[in-house]
């Protein structure tokens, strides 16, 4: 006979530790099996530079849709910084560029004005206390049995908001907002990463994308764990394994019975373990793929269309303007080629299956906001 437990849990990535900590504290029995050698998923730090005393997330790389009532009911013990810069962008073919401070507004308007878009600072302003108020709306509801998409509209109470929003192309809010092409490509990009949309996407893809970026903790802010993603997927395991739950590693899972059962392969040998609940943390192709055992016609395999690079750095870069302190320009995120009309410009190229020149990217320094990475 099978061991049988009340929950089965197929991925040991972040999600999967949250549900398994929840679950055992509620005094379920929980097995979950994670194919790589730790768990984490994406959420890990690794030494990815020989001989160099750093652990790095290679994957994720900053907190932001992890809610406060999850820290305090699983007791993680997370320390979370938030960073006072949000972001620097270049302006092409000149020696300025657009820092946004959120602790000093004169400077950020100073900026505004320096890049020759002193009109769309108050815009900005106007923008983002709107999306603030969608945060604080819709955010409280994530840990709750998922709204309708009437009831979301009822709780935000802002017809015109909600339409920008999650109704129509976030590229039309953006362009009926703002007039720089720089201060629009800022904008935007929160539209875009994980994802391959344009401004304009008909699926709303990237209204979907941006909505997630501005709504997290109800803030918006995306913060640096100390100890980097690693210390958020070691609390969530320790969290997990104290209140009894099971966590194995090196399990790759062969196929899922509907009825309930798991088969799995771990250390050479073929396992089989029962749940009266199996929960999924893979991908909705992989679960068609386990549960029917052929490849999945339903739903597409996840492809990506971006790819993220780690560098260690003996000093941080010069830049041109001489107005911006380095470590302010890379404390917060760094946009390189992300004018409006070069993230169009770029999607259209990829869309043709070339190369966009220049390639949009975005750096993070996370050691100038938590050192204890490189020690």
């Amino acid at each position: 006979m099978p061991e049988h437990k009340d929950a089965v849990i197929v991925g040991g990535g972040h999600n999967g530790l949250v549900a398994a900590a929840y679950l055992a504290r509620a005094g379920k029995s929980v097995t979950v099996l994670e194919r790589a050698g730790a768990v984490g998923g994406a959420a890990v730090s690794a030494d990815a530079f020989p001989g160099v005393d750093a652990r790095l997330s290679r994957y994720s790389y900053l907190v932001s849709l992890l809610p406060r009532r999850i820290i305090r009911d699983l007791d993680l013990g997370v320390r979370l910084l938030r960073r006072r810069f949000s972001s620097y962008t270049p302006d092409p073919g000149t020696e300025r560029g657009l820092l946004v401070d959120n602790a000093d507004a004169d400077a950020t308007l100073a900026s505004f004005a320096a890049i020759g878009a002193e009109a769309d600072a108050a815009a900005w302003n106007s923008f983002y206390a709107g999306t603030a108020k969608l945060a604080r709306a819709i955010f409280p509801t994530v840990c709750d049995p998922l709204l309708t998409r009437t009831e979301t509209r009822r709780l935000l109470a802002d017809d015109a908001l909600w339409s920008a929003i999650v109704e129509r192309p976030i590229g039309e809010a953006i362009e009926r907002t703002f007039a720089n092409d720089l201060v629009r490509g800022v904008v935007l990009t929160d539209g875009l990463i994980g994802t391959f949309a344009d401004a304009h996407d008909a699926s709303l893809s990237a209204n979907r994308c941006f909505l997630y970026h501005v709504m997290g903790n109800g803030t918006g802010d995306w913060d640096v764990p100390v100890g980097g993603m690693g210390a958020v997927t070691t609390a969530l395991a320790d969290s997990a394994r104290l209140a009894g739950a099971t966590l194995i590693t090196d399990a790759e899972v062969t196929a899922i019975d509907p009825e309930g059962a798991v088969s799995f392969a771990h250390r050479g040998q073929e396992h089989r373990v029962t749940g009266s609940t199996i929960l999924a943390n893979v991908a909705p192709y992989v679960v068609e793929r386990l549960i029917t055992g052929s490849v999945p016609s339903k739903h597409a395999r996840p492809e990506g269309a971006q790819v993220k690079v780690n560098l260690m750095l003996s000093r941080l870069p010069r830049l041109r303007d001489p107005s911006v302190d380095p470590a302010a320009a890379f404390g917060g995120t760094f946009h390189i080629n992300e004018l409006y009309s070069q993230l169009q410009s770029a999607f259209e190229t990829a869309s043709d299956g070339r190369l966009p020149d220049p390639i949009p990217a975005e750096i993070y320094c996370h050691s100038l906001t938590d050192p204890s990475i490189l020690s």
